[in-house]
Parts: structure tokens; sequence; C-alpha cells
């Protein structure tokens, strides 16, 4: 029975003992598998490292890596030890680094590679609580995680009984990780999650998918955030075959070669998906464009349950073998499910990759419920297009009087890590968390997420304004990478548009409209009354108030690295209204008779 993470590793013994690719992952160009007993042995072995070392319960290891199987062999090895893992982001800031180290005083860093080891070592030499960095890869001068293993191994025998004592001395309820926001504003938190958070939610989200141990997923979201990290470990308790995309430029050549049945991603990297496969299309040969872009029309029409009649799916059926069954072996040929959670999901994509019988399951959830709350359940037919499915099994949701989604289970966190006081804006005296997210229940079962609370603006008129239900209508435009909808307190809400400058780069060719740089391209009339024709369009499909009458092109592509977005590719509001305040300024102070 798993009551605790680590409870895995003994599943995979008794359940899954032959399998010869529990965890992959890719080196020097070949693919490296870990089997059950590779997977038991080294976690065990790092345990019994950790012990060695004088490590005790409760102490903190901090690893900042990309996704390896090594990931999850120091993660369960930490947790049958009682130590306390702490994912960290690789791509944050030197002063959330430098926060995160000194708030949560972990002894040790482990880290993916050598960039990375030389980026920490100056956070390192001032944060007294860590005694050493280890590394992953191998690295002159470097203390690699080996080391650890090497060491458990050779003392196995003095730690072995000293380890299961400790094994039954972990309680569900004791903390099993920390993990920061990574937030849109204000200084990340720590979200103190027990093993019982963690083990309900994987179970209970096991549940909802037919895969078993004969199939294979592909990882490539951030491990060290909840929703990858649980997806995780429901692959591992269903003892799928878990194989480590190299980095994010290389997903769809690990795809061919591993052929998975399932992975999960966040919408923005769907809608590129999509983005890419309709710019493929734009290049066809006429009469190939012709059947192409029909079949697309056709697959934005599909409703689940036949709805369309038997004739629309005797065309789908036509279109499928033209069309879409490129698209699936584009993507490895036996991709069945893709689990979409992070943001909201566009419509048109949960339709076009369905139709194209590429099942996409949108859920829902927070770091701070463990994570998920609700999710569409292809194992019981509970799907419906629009919405974030049914409530998880084992989770309570009511809606407050002003639209907040409450949540309350055994998925709900322990709290904030050393924030007792922030821990009580979030979860009242009932045991109530509130998600900050707004909602309302259709067909009094499935969950639809309408925005975040706290950034619903009010207009000078006193009209609300849905920030993120407005830009998700926009980015389906393929001139519009990301747009920051504004106007709290103004007339009339407007926008600041970031380009999906490869597309608008083609287009300017096919146009013969010459620019040095950027910063000239989104200043040419043609480039702005083409944007304009796109807001125009979307406008007319959205009520009065949510108009954007105005917009500003900028020259920056928003990014993690560079700011805009978080790890989960969201808007950092905050960031962006600093940043660009000065055309914020610009927006509405210039005059405009029209308006």
């Amino acid at each position: 029975m798993v009551r605790r993470t680590f409870d895995l590793l003994e599943r995979y013994k008794t359940n899954f003992p032959d399998k010869k690719d529990a965890l992959a992952g890719k080196q020097n160009g070949n693919w490296i598998r870990y089997s059950t007993n590779d997977y038991i042995g080294k976690a065990n072995n790092f345990s019994y490292g950790l012990l060695s070392m004088g490590f005790k319960p409760g102490d903190k290891i901090a690893t900042i890596s990309n996704n390896r199987p090594e990931w999850n062999i120091v993660d369960l090895g930490m947790a049958q030890a009682g130590v306390v893992h702490v994912p960290v982001y690789p791509t944050i800031s030197y002063d959330d680094f430098s926060y995160i180290f000194r708030h949560s005083e972990p002894k040790i860093l482990i880290v993916s590679d050598k960039i990375l080891y030389e980026k920490l070592k100056p956070i390192v030499s001032k944060v007294s609580s860590i005694e050493a960095i280890y590394t992953f890869n191998q690295i002159d001068g470097a203390k690699n995680w080996t080391e650890i293993i090497e060491t458990g191994k050779e003392n196995a025998e003095t730690w072995i009984t000293e380890l299961e004592k400790i094994k039954c001395a972990v309680q569900p309820n004791d903390l099993a990780t920390l993990i920061y926001t990574s937030g849109t504003t204000g200084i990340p938190k720590g979200v103190m999650l027990s093993h019982q958070n963690i083990v309900s939610n994987f179970i209970s989200v096991a549940n909802i998918q037919p895969l078993d141990n004969r199939h294979k997923a592909l990882s490539f979201l951030p491990i060290c955030h909840v929703f990858e990290r649980v997806v995780n470990y429901h692959y591992q308790y269903k003892g799928l075959s878990i194989y480590y995309a190299e980095n994010m430029g290389t997903i769809l050549d690990n795809m061919k070669e591993v052929k998975p049945d399932i992975f999960s991603t966040v919408p923005r990297l769907l809608e590129r998906v999509y983005d890419g496969i309709i710019g493929k299309g734009k290049d066809l040969p006429y009469l190939k464009k012709l059947i192409f872009f029909q079949a697309v029309d056709l697959a934005l029409q599909y409703r689940r349950n036949m709805e369309n009649g038997w004739f629309y799916h005797k065309k789908l059926k036509i279109a499928d073998k033209l069309i879409f069954s490129k698209w699936r072996e584009a993507l490895g040929g036996n991709v069945k499910i893709i689990v979409s959670g992070g943001a909201a999901l566009q419509m048109r994509l949960v339709r076009v990759f369905t139709a194209a019988r590429l099942e996409v399951i949108e859920g829902y959830g927070l770091t701070e419920s463990s994570p998920v709350i609700a999710v569409n359940n292809p194992a019981t037919g509970e799907i419906k297009f629009g919405t974030v499915g049914p409530i998880l099994s084992g989770v309570q949701v009511k809606i407050a009087d002003d639209g907040e989604i409450l949540c309350k289970g055994p998925n709900v966190m322990m709290g904030y890590y050393k924030a007792p006081d922030l821990t009580g804006e979030v979860i009242d005296a009932g045991g109530w968390l509130h998600t900050g997210d707004i909602g309302l229940m259709e067909a009094e079962k499935y969950l639809k997420i309408t925005d975040r609370k706290k950034e619903i603006f009010k207009l000078s008129s006193g009209k609300y304004v849905a920030p993120q239900v407005c830009e998700n209508k926009f980015k389906e435009s393929i001139f519009i990478e990301q747009i920051m909808v504004i106007g709290e307190n103004e007339k009339y809400a407007s926008a600041l548009i970031s380009p999906n400058f490869n597309f608008l780069h083609n287009w300017c060719f096919l146009h013969h409209i010459n620019f040095r740089d950027n910063m000239e391209l989104i200043h040419h009339p043609k480039v702005i009354d083409r944007i304009q024709k796109e807001v125009n369009q979307i406008n007319s499909i959205l009520g009065q108030t949510e108009h954007i009458k105005r917009f500003r092109l900028v020259a920056e592509e928003w990014g993690q690295l560079t700011g805009e977005l978080s790890p989960t590719l969201k808007l950092k509001r905050k960031y962006l209204y600093d940043k660009y305040q000065t055309i914020i300024d610009e927006i509405y102070t210039t005059k405009n008779e029209d308006l």
C-alpha cells in the first residue's frame, strides 16, 4: 500500500519487478535505461549515503536540475531517509536563489551541470547552512552525486537497519517537500506538502487514465514543478516507463524515438505545436493546402459523443487518413493522451487535437493543492470541452459568494513554510483553501475557470474585465505570441502585444516589407494595420466592455529568462507593468477622438 512517496519503490518491487526501463534518460546521444532493480538499488544506496554523511530526518536538500532519471533516485532516496526535498527551478533569478536557500536552509545542493554549478557557487558561499554542492554531470573539481551512492554502497550493512527504522517512523502527515511558488508578484513562498498531500493526489489522478506498465511516457515539463512531479509519481504508480526529453528543443525528435503513449504539457507549448502545424500547411502546394485547411476547419467543428452526426464523422475519417495521421506520426505515432495544465487551454486546440485522435485532457490545480483539484476523466468519459472536468476523487470544492473556488481535502497543503500569517490568508478556519481563481460549475459536475480573482479589473465605468479570457481569444491569432490586457480604472481596455516574430518575419518577406530589426518592424504602418485587423476580428466576438480599443506592439519576445513569464509560462503582470510603464502611460494619455 502506498502511503508515503517512497512506498512507490516497494510497489515497483512487488508489481513491476522485471521492468527494464522504469526510467530512461539520454546521455551522449544514447538512451540510458534504469530497470526496477537499478532504481531501487540506487535509491537505497543514496539513502545509506545520506545517513553515513550524518543526515537526520527533517534535514533538507535542494536540487536544481533538468529532468532526468537521477532526479527520481535522489528524490525517493531522500524521502525514505526522512530528508525533505527542496526542488528549485534552474531558471530563476540570482535574488530568488539567494532567498530560497536562506529561507529553506538546505545542507547540500545537487545541481545538474557546469553552468548551474558556476552560477550557484557565489551564492552558496553566502548561505551558512550549505555544506557542499554535488553535481549530476561529471565536472572537474566538483563533488559528484555518485560519491553519495558509493558511500552508501560501502556502508549499507551499517545503515540498513537504521533506514528501516526511519522508514517505519515516517508518517503520511510528515513533511515530504518544500516547493517554492514562482508567483507572478512578490517573493517566493515555500509550500509545505506532506506525503499524504502528494500520495492522495497521484493515486486519484492514476485512476482517471487507462494506461499501464505496457506504455511509455515522455516527460519534459520541469519536474521541480508540482504538476509534472505528481504526473511522474502517477506514472510510477501505474508502472509506465518514463523517458526524459533531452531539453525543450529536442521534444519532437525524442517523441519520434520514444513513441510515447502519453505526455503532459502546458497550453503555450500546445499552441506552438499547433501554430507550427498551421504554418507548414500554409506552405503546401495549392491543392494539398486546400485539403489541409478543409481538414482543420472540420476539426474545429468537432463535438464529443457523435453530436456532429454520422456524415461529419465519415468526412472526419477521410481527413484523418489524409492529414491527421501525419500529425500523430510526427508525435511518435502512439500518443493516446495529452494532459494539459498550468493555464487555461484554448477551445480550438482541444477540438482540433481531439478530432485528430490526440485526446487532450485538461485539468486544474495549484501548488497549494498538490496540485490537482479537477480534471477531465477519460476513464469514465466525463469530459466537457471548455471545462477542467469533474472534481478529483477525495477532493471537495465549493464556489464562494464572490465566485472564488474553494478547495478542501487531503491534498490541501500543510501551509507556507515559516509563514503562518500567509497560511491564514489562504486557508480559513474551516480548512478551505482559497484558490484565488474565479469559477463556476457547469451541469452541476464540471468545473469551469473564468479568471484569476486578483487579475480581474474594473474600468472607470464600473464594468469588470477578465483579462485571461480575452488574452486566450487573442492568442488564437497566429500573429500574436503573447498579449497582456490592461485598463484598470481606465475608460477602456487596451493591450500590450508581443507578436509571433517568426511568423511575422515571413509575412513581411512575402509582402515585401523591409526592416532592420524588430523595433523598426513593430512601428511599420503595414504591420500595425495587419495586427489591427486581427484585433478587430477578435473584438467582434467579445463583449463591448472587453474590446481592445488600443494596443501597442513591443519589440521583445517574452520569456522566462528575460523575466516576463513565470516558469509555468504565465504572464508576470507586475514585471510587465513596470517594464512598459512608459508605453502604458502613452496609451492612456494620447487623445483619440474616436474613443
